[in-house]
């Protein structure tokens, strides 16, 4: 494998928003009559707001806002959180820094909308990092259909084989593996000894322990 690119996913990897989007998604779905707990909202974690607004409309269907309006009302909520309390992961900026100064091309594969994507990178002060930067709302598939990353990559002009993704979630593990990218997957602590995230390449603790050589590592590892 020569290394093309690496392509991050962004909420749970770059900011913790993972908090936020429950925060936000509890507020709004309560207002409509859904009465959803956290631990509800972990299971749609990676997922397009707007393959979970449908998919709890279908469930219970109600009167109004209209879906649409929910799906606007959650994003807009979010933004506000990330400007109010949106935090970077443990060792982003050494991680960007290092990557950078290898000059190894970045990207951004995410499933959130531009209003997110521009309200994580303003806060964070990252854009001179990332030379692509692909929404899945732009997709007519979200996660964990592969296509933001295959998308990302060709953004890139990268071979997707040559690819490394970086994800917090199963969704997002299912959707890099499926572009057939090598995967580090960096879970939250609770999720870190879910079984489910065997499937990637590697499992690290932080940003902070995505490091030159472990990019080594899996460069020198065949795909097949």
């Amino acid at each position: 494998m020569k290394l093309a690119a690496i392509i991050f996913d962004m909420d749970g990897v770059l900011i913790n928003s993972e908090p936020l989007w429950m925060q936000a998604e509890v507020e709004v779905f309560n207002k409509v009559g859904l009465n959803l707990t956290n631990t509800d909202c972990e299971k749609t974690r990676g997922v397009r707001i707007k393959n979970v607004v449908e998919h709890y409309y279908l469930q219970q269907p109600w009167k109004s806002p209209a879906v649409d309006e929910v799906i606007l009302a959650i994003t807009d909520r979010v933004v506000e959180l990330i400007y109010e309390k949106g935090q970077a992961l443990d060792g982003l900026f050494d991680c960007l820094k290092l990557l950078f100064e290898l000059n190894i091309p970045l990207g951004i594969a995410t499933s959130s909308s531009e209003k997110i994507i521009t309200a994580v990178i303003n806060k964070l002060k990252i854009e001179k990092y990332f030379s692509v930067i692909q929404s899945a709302d732009t997709e007519i598939y979200g996660k964990p259909h592969p296509a933001v990353y295959l998308n990302c990559a060709a953004m890139l002009n990268a071979n997707p084989v040559n690819c490394i993704a970086v994800e917090d979630s199963i969704t997002g593990v299912i959707a890099a593996k499926a572009a057939r990218m090598k995967v580090v997957a960096i879970p939250e602590p609770v999720a870190f000894n879910d079984p489910r995230f065997s499937i990637a390449d590697l499992k690290l603790n932080s940003l902070h322990n995505f490091t030159e050589a472990v990019i080594l590592k899996l460069e020198n590892q065949s795909m097949y």
